[in-house]
């Protein structure tokens, strides 16, 4: 993996962490760095956004388990959620928001200037995962106790 994807990577990670500890109270283990090959999600329903700079396009995309986001969910919201219906949809495009804008912020500390366009959430059993950059897809699984979410990051220079 070359310098510049591992510079673009590691702030989404970092955030991703972030986010859950503030937000739902949990603590992701991240898994190995690997390469994705297919379109298919790994899980069951997956935030995505798109990111621009000066010289490059990105996309990330948080795709989690049905176990996962209802218990993320149910710790955000307070209440237990039972299925994954518009109000964890909401916050599945909430989370990819706030991951962004840490990764955003951090990568700004770096000289990276971004913008960033409205996430979209896809829903359901291997549903598509489509980057708006056309780079490498380098995937990073998570676990929780409630089982596996995985974060993408796709990287192009333009």
């Amino acid at each position: 993996m070359s310098l510049i994807n591992v510079e673009i990577v590691n702030p989404f990670l970092e955030s991703m962490a972030n986010v859950l500890a503030t937000m739902a109270m949990m603590e992701p283990q991240p898994g190995k760095v690997a390469l994705k090959e297919q379109d298919i999600a790994f899980g069951d329903v997956t935030g995505i956004i798109g990111l621009t700079g000066e010289n490059f396009k990105a996309s990330l995309a948080v795709s989690f388990s049905r176990p996962v986001i209802l218990e993320i969910s149910a710790r955000m919201l307070g209440e237990e959620i039972t299925e994954i219906d518009e109000t964890v949809v909401d916050l599945v495009g909430e989370l990819t928001n706030m991951v962004t804008g840490g990764a955003k912020n951090l990568l700004s500390q770096r000289g990276y200037d971004i913008g960033l366009s409205t996430p979209v959430v896809v829903t359901g059993v291997q549903h598509k995962v489509t980057h708006k950059a056309h780079g490498p897809r380098i995937v990073v699984p998570f676990s929780l106790e409630p089982g596996a979410f995985f974060v993408e990051v796709c990287f192009e220079r333009v």
